[in-house]
């Protein structure tokens, strides 16, 4: 203020995103050590004058979302200089057993990297990143928009998204830069087909057909790829009236009868044996703040994803390519 900057100012003179400066001010972010650093030095002050010395008693964990008792069982990480907390059987996650419910720092905090993404075959990446690198990969099921508010808010270190397509090829960084803005950086895992999932015993042969039949589908929420998609071949029909939360919960839905048909990925309908026609190609990819960079965890992930050994186990899923797997953009 005494400055006269607005935060975009400040956000450009210290190179980090004028989302960050506002969620650090409104104190929703705890600032990287490169974050804090470069903030001082854009207004000329100690990161102690800036964001006080340590000591304070203010409370270094926050809970990711709401804890159902004081005493649960969750998962640590350390996350932009924070230890975040999450619930344990709240939801689906690919990971270990939980840490201790005991309070205080845990080692195992600074081993953790965390990511929120739909992808169905992030099961397989966590078993691969924890017997190469020793470190663990905590999976939050979220759709891509979810994800993506997820990182702005501080709560996981990358967050995955697949709004990119053959008509829309900038949509994945679009959308990081609408809610993000700047100082980030994509990383491609795979290219996946996503389509129509429906009964083996459908006799539907083409998408056109199948749009055109009555057929009760089962939907994402606004903001998910596949909530995308399905909106496109809907055009301007009403949209379905009951909705899973990931692509597992899709292909759950139509073989419990709940519903005719979904928008999945192709692996998720090969798991549940359902028939399967493509709609789009779609590029999955994970954005992480470039203040992230230089994290061991972050160098350790880098090194799984091009590794010869996963990308040949991501091309023998069906419906993955991985000709661009470990291929880095910075959003600008």
């Amino acid at each position: 203020m005494r400055r006269g900057w607005t935060q975009a100012q400040l956000a450009e003179r210290a190179g980090i995103s004028r989302t960050a400066v506002t969620a650090i001010e409104g104190e929703r972010l705890v600032p990287s050590v490169a974050a804090a650093l470069a903030l001082a030095q854009a207004l000329d002050l100690t990161v102690e004058e800036l964001f006080g010395s340590a000591g304070s008693g203010e409370s270094a964990e926050t809970w990711a979302w709401e804890s159902p008792a004081p005493s649960a069982k969750c998962w640590r990480a350390e996350v932009g200089g924070r230890t975040v907390l999450y619930p344990a059987g709240s939801t689906p996650m690919f990971t270990p057993l939980p840490d201790s419910p005991m309070p205080g720092p845990s080692p195992l905090g600074e081993e953790t990297l965390v990511v929120a993404s739909c992808d169905p075959a992030a099961g397989l990446l966590a078993s691969q990143f924890a017997s190469v690198t020793g470190l663990r990969l905590l999976v939050l099921p979220r759709s891509s928009r979810q994800a993506v508010e997820m990182l702005r808010d501080g709560l996981v270190h990358m967050a995955g998204l697949h709004l990119s397509t053959g008509d829309a090829p900038d949509r994945n960084a679009q959308v990081v830069r609408e809610i993000l803005g700047t100082g980030f950086q994509m990383l491609r895992i795979a290219r996946w087909q996503e389509g129509i999932a429906m009964a083996s015993s459908a006799r539907l042969k083409s998408v056109r057909a199948t749009t055109r039949a009555r057929l009760t589908w089962i939907g994402r929420e606004p903001g998910s790829g596949a909530r995308q998609c399905l909106d496109r071949l809907l055009e301007n029909r009403p949209g379905p009236r009951r909705f899973a939360r990931h692509h597992r919960g899709v292909t759950e839905a139509v073989q419990s009868g709940w519903a005719d048909a979904g928008i999945c990925v192709q692996l998720a309908s090969a798991e549940a044996g359902l028939a399967f026609l493509p709609v789009q190609e779609e590029c999955y990819d994970l954005c992480f703040p470039k203040s992230f960079v230089e994290d061991r965890r972050l160098k350790a992930f880098l090194s799984v994803i091009r590794s010869a050994a996963y990308r040949t186990m991501l091309s023998e899923l069906p419906g993955y390519s991985c000709l661009e797997t470990g291929n880095l953009v910075e959003v600008t």
